[in-house]
């Protein structure tokens, strides 16, 4: 696949949707409907989440049992049947993943709370959740939790996107009234991650999500410090990698 057919991300024709906004609708369709029933007490709502949340921060095919779920059903309804490139396909298909079964771990026992909230951004919960903490920092940019957010960004698999995206969510479980998310935009966010020449702007958006979420303004300027060089995830903190299960880590330093 070629990096510029990858970028443009398109399925056919200048007047048909981009495959991030394919990937976005199908997440977005599936959890809305998916998060009403289980909100209702459905039955087979509470049993297919908690059969979603096995797949939280996995890989779409080591978990069998999810082969097939209905979000990757929607994409595969969404998808123009001529798209060719596989690759465009699969990228597509971990993202929805993904982002579906992070959310199913998000919403676990929440029966009064939607957890998937569109325009609720991912650098906004982290600040969120700073705030709800109250964390032994006084200063937000130096919170613990604010570089949660930056490991994310400096991860360099997608394996590593996806247990440190674990991280995060298994700390927003952990407030009462947890920081809800946009999974449909996570999740178009982790589409184009997955493609080397768009990932630097996915950096950025993350960075710029958690400073844009910084009120009031900390200077008399009216000028958050911090925030344009927020735009760009700083590769300098917390660059290793872990493949493995995320363990103890989220549970504390």
């Amino acid at each position: 696949m070629s990096t510029a057919s990858k970028t443009a991300g398109r399925v056919g024709s200048k007047d048909e949707p981009s495959v991030r906004e394919l990937v976005e609708q199908a997440t977005h369709t599936y959890i809305a409907q998916l998060q009403f029933r289980y909100t209702k007490d459905d039955p087979a709502a509470v049993a297919e989440l908690a059969q979603l949340r096995r797949g939280a921060g996995r890989r779409s095919h080591e978990i069998p049992e999810l082969w097939g779920i209905d979000a990757l059903e929607k994409l595969a309804e969404l998808m123009p049947k001529g798209t060719s490139d596989s690759g465009h396909r699969e990228d597509a298909e971990e993202a929805v993943f993904l982002a579906s079964t992070l959310w199913a771990l998000h919403q676990q026992s929440r029966r009064n709370q939607s957890t998937h909230v569109r325009g609720k951004d991912l650098g906004g919960a982290v600040r969120a959740l700073i705030r709800l903490k109250k964390t032994e920092s006084a200063d937000e940019e130096e919170s613990t939790l604010r570089k949660r957010l930056v490991r994310v960004g400096t991860a360099e698999s997608f394996r590593s996107v996806a247990v440190r995206l674990r991280e995060i969510v298994m700390l927003l479980r952990t407030v009462p009234e947890s920081p809800p998310l946009d999974y449909a935009r996570l999740a178009g966010q982790l589409y184009r991650w997955q493609d080397r020449s768009a990932r630097a702007g996915v950096q950025r958006e993350w960075g710029r999500e958690f400073h844009l979420a910084a009120s009031p303004p900390r200077t008399g300027k009216g000028k958050n410090p911090g925030a344009e060089k927020g735009d760009v995830i700083d590769p300098t903190l917390g660059a290793d990698e872990e493949e493995g299960a995320y363990g103890g880590y989220a549970a504390g330093e």
